[in-house]
């Protein structure tokens, strides 16, 4: 498994939070019943069934759950305060319900062990489950909220001491002569060095974690992990600023394709024929091939390139995915801008055509190259489908470029990976890889087809509203086109989704080739690659993995939308070059995954050393110091 399905594997920790009533309402009723438990386990409690139930759900309330509320609501009081960020009400009331949970667990287990060996271990028990709730507490606050370990520490103080206070207030109720003869200065004791122990222990972990990022990036862990989340919880795009600062100008190339109406009515005497048709309102649609990636995830940089570029267009335009991997993720939105300056640049200067081929395939091994040439131009849908593939590399993308412009002898070749067979062992196809030698081999097997004047375009979308980043989807949806050539119409089928699901594209080409109401005689479907639906606990979440007959009845309706709507049409090619666009760079993507992978390692080994020995450290000074 290659280093970036290991860093995408870490969103399986992506979880939508409960809503702050139901935690609430969580704790009120597991304090209670917590106390009840501890009640009926406890032997010497001479009390009626009735009496256990009712004392006991008002001492583990009263211990537990009250206490836990409001150092929930405190926490986050006191860390929007601080100007710390990400944590919102329903955040600390969650942290607030684990802590809960794992100190009544703890006591729940004290109580057991107590009525089997007939000793007093209840308040130790809390106690030391209030230490790991501490320690809990100060690693979440100190790596999210950006407030430093000593802000977070007092934080995170907070809950563990108010259910100490509460367990004294409620065990001492009525019987405050008692209250002197409780042991208050071992207990201090004990919660400071157990505290310091658990301090120095996250401290250590931290620091070793945190060494490789800082040192090879500059960055620290714990502020990249906070801005990360405040980016998954509010859309931040705060991240960027770290992308940008170790970002790396490049120079890549976007592919072309314009389809613009034919003029039916003589120009007005003051506007040259020219002047209209190059006009961006007269163009029909665009098909964009950037050799830019759209990562990393969620929204920041150009994760979501393919919707936020095709909006940048007045005319229908599609966004497809060109050779690159994640060396070329721009750094920020704004990058994209640069892509639409050379687009539109490139828009005044394309030479128009009416000649088109055929579309047809060529295979070497797993590999497919679907060709299609218009004018003097060609474009090319490379796919390993059914075989999984990840990103082609931009180096692998340009010699399929120069070699399809030799052997067919045409001006440009516009290259689309078609990214439509996921497979998560299967890495990117890099130079020397025998995945680049079958496209290249494909490609020497084209027939150089003539091309034949008349061509028709007809072009229709569905944002598929009930589909969303839960199923694959992203928020441009589908876009399709269907071309008509030399009797021929070809349905280029565009979903907004990061790859797809291995087979179902060959379900989808079966599906429309079989229904005697589409007369289609060639498919392809191509994903954008967006990393708008990488946000979720399902990795690379790939379209396909449900509401596949949903989707295949979009198409299909889509499908009959673009023949209705087929018109004579011109056609245009370009491949220009976008120049200085600040992107991940090969060097900064390798060492950012790489290093994420190692912290990764490294904490897999770290971590159960340094946490339990912590851990028995504090439970041997606990349980086995005199004075409770």
């Amino acid at each position: 498994m290659s280093s970036m399905s290991n860093v995408a594997g870490l969103s399986k920790y992506i979880r939508t939070f409960p809503s702050t009533k139901i935690s609430i309402f969580s704790m009120i009723f597991i304090s209670f019943i917590s106390g009840v438990l501890i009640f009926f386990i406890d032997p010497s409690m001479n009390l009626t069934v009735l009496e256990k139930i009712f004392y006991g759900g008002a001492f583990g309330f009263g211990a537990f759950g009250i206490s836990s509320i409001i150092g929930g609501a405190l926490s986050q009081q006191l860390i929007t305060s601080m100007k710390g960020i990400n944590l919102k009400t329903k955040h600390s009331m969650l942290l607030a319900l684990m802590s809960m949970v794992l100190v009544v667990l703890i006591a729940i287990i004290g109580s057991i062990i107590s009525s089997i060996f007939n000793i007093e271990l209840l308040t130790n028990a809390v106690l030391f489950g209030c230490v790991l709730v501490f320690a809990f507490l100060i690693f979440v606050f100190w790596s999210t909220s950006s407030i430093g370990l000593f802000k977070s520490a007092i934080v995170a103080c907070l809950q563990p001491l108010l259910i100490l206070a509460m367990l004294v207030v409620v065990l001492f109720l009525g019987s405050a002569d008692k209250v002197f003869e409780f042991g208050f200065l071992s207990l201090f004791v004990k919660v400071i060095v157990a505290n310091i122990i658990f301090l120095l222990a996250i401290y250590s972990f931290v620091a070793v974690i945190e060494s490789p990022m800082r040192k090879n990036l500059g960055i620290g862990l714990l502020d990249f992990v906070s801005l990360f989340i405040s980016h998954l919880s509010d859309g931040s795009g705060s991240l960027e600023k770290i992308f940008e600062d170790i970002g790396e100008p490049i120079d890549t190339l976007v592919g072309i394709v314009s389809f613009r109406r034919k003029i039916k009515n003589s120009p007005d005497k003051n506007e040259s024929v020219e002047e209209i048709n190059y006009s961006e309102t007269n163009i029909k649609s665009l098909f964009i091939s950037p050799c830019v990636h759209p990562g990393p995830i969620g929204s920041i940089g150009g994760s979501n390139m393919p919707t936020i570029l095709a909006d940048r267009f007045e005319n229908f335009t599609m966004v497809a995915h060109g050779p690159s991997t994640h060396d070329f993720n721009p750094v920020s939105q704004k990058e994209i801008n640069k892509i639409e300056d050379t687009v539109k640049n490139a828009l005044k200067d394309i030479n128009y055509g009416d000649k088109a081929s055929k579309f047809l395939r060529y295979c070497e091994i797993n590999a497919k190259v679907g060709i299609q040439f218009f004018n003097d131009s060609m474009v090319m849908l490379s796919t390993f489908a059914p075989f999984g593939s990840d990103d082609i590399e931009f180096g692998v993308g340009l010699s399929m470029m120069s070699q399809s412009k030799k052997h067919c002898n045409v001006k440009n070749s516009v290259i689309v990976d078609c990214h439509n067979s996921f497979n998560e062992e299967k890495g990117r196809v890099l130079p020397g890889n025998p995945e680049v030698f079958h496209l290249l081999d494909a490609i020497d097997k084209i027939k150089c087809h003539s091309t034949e004047k008349g061509i028709k375009v007809g072009c229709a979308e569905d944002l598929m509203e009930d589909l969303d980043k839960n199923n694959g989807v992203g928020e441009s949806g589908l876009k399709l086109m269907v071309i008509e050539a030399q009797d021929q119409k070809m349905a280029y089928i565009l979903l907004d989704s990061n790859n797809m699901e291995i087979g179902f594209r060959e379900e989808i080409i079966k599906a429309i080739k079989s229904d005697d109401e589409l007369p289609i005689d060639e498919v392809e479907v191509m994903t954008t690659d967006t990393h708008f639906v990488n946000t979720l606990s399902n990795g690379y979440n790939p379209v396909g993995l449900t509401k596949r007959e949903e989707i295949i009845n979009y198409i299909k309706t889509s499908i009959k939308d673009a023949i209705n709507d087929l018109e004579p049409v011109e056609v245009g090619c370009s491949v220009e070059r976008i120049v200085g666009l600040n992107t991940f760079g090969p060097n900064n993507s390798i060492e950012l995954v790489s290093t994420i992978s190692s912290i990764v390692a490294v904490s897999k080994i770290m971590a159960p050393i340094i946490f339990i020995l912590a851990i028995l450290f504090v439970f041997v000074w606990i349980f086995y110091l005199p004075g409770i």
